[in-house]
């Protein structure tokens, strides 16, 4: 395989993989839910494209050291974990949209309702989910890391800055797409629970994940 071949390799293996659901989708749902602007969207997305890339480029060094063998272990062990914490936060976010969608039927518990919107929307809580989306390496494109190692180090740069730029160029594409798309529907009642079905949407996308790793 020439080096043009495996550098085109990476770069359509990192816009396919992203296009998966369980990348974007969860950043989606709940830039919706928290009514997030699309620049906004797009600096998230982007932060979770760049630590898919680096998981990623992670794996292939470890795979290099250890044996693919250990390497393989170590990346599915990760995407369960991944997966796992992204069903917990999925499960957390909509449970508190649900209790703030019941304090606002009921009219009460304003105070608790802030404190609880404030802490979803805390720099922490977004952190977590960059993290938790960031941190499963994409396994499929590894294979053509390794195929490149033969012809040194200046494709291998290549072949890591093509596949950074595919990947998170599609994080921001899909997530701010799917954000404007979203902003235009209206839930009309279930607006007031948008919040805990994102929660449980991103959750949902955790358990698609975890039977997936």
């Amino acid at each position: 395989m020439n080096g043009g071949l495996l550098v085109a390799t990476v770069g359509a293996v990192g816009v396919l993989h992203t296009l998966v659901p369980d990348h974007w989708a969860p950043i989606v749902v709940i830039a919706r839910a928290r009514k997030w602007s699309a620049a906004r969207t797009g600096r998230a997305a982007a932060l979770a494209g760049i630590g898919h890339v680096t998981s990623t480029l992670a794996l292939g060094i470890v795979l290099w050291v250890v044996g693919a063998t250990a390497a393989a272990r170590f990346g599915h062990a990760v995407s369960v974990i991944s997966a796992a914490a992204l069903i917990a936060f999925g499960l957390w976010f909509g449970y508190g949209g649900w209790k703030e969608a019941r304090a606002s039927t009921h009219g009460h518990g304003h105070h608790d309702h802030d404190h609880d919107h404030a802490a979803r929307d805390s720099a922490g809580s977004r952190t977590a989910l960059l993290l938790i989306l960031g941190s499963s390496p994409m396994i499929e494109g590894i294979p053509a890391f390794l195929a490149a190692s033969t012809y040194g180090a200046p494709l291998l740069a290549t072949m890591a800055v093509v596949f950074a730029v595919a990947t998170v160029t599609t994080y921001v594409a899909t997530c701010v797409g799917g954000v404007v798309g979203l902003s235009r529907t209206s839930l009309g009642p279930l607006e007031r629970y948008g919040e805990f079905l994102s929660g449980a949407l991103v959750a949902a996308v955790g358990v698609y994940a975890l039977f997936t790793a």
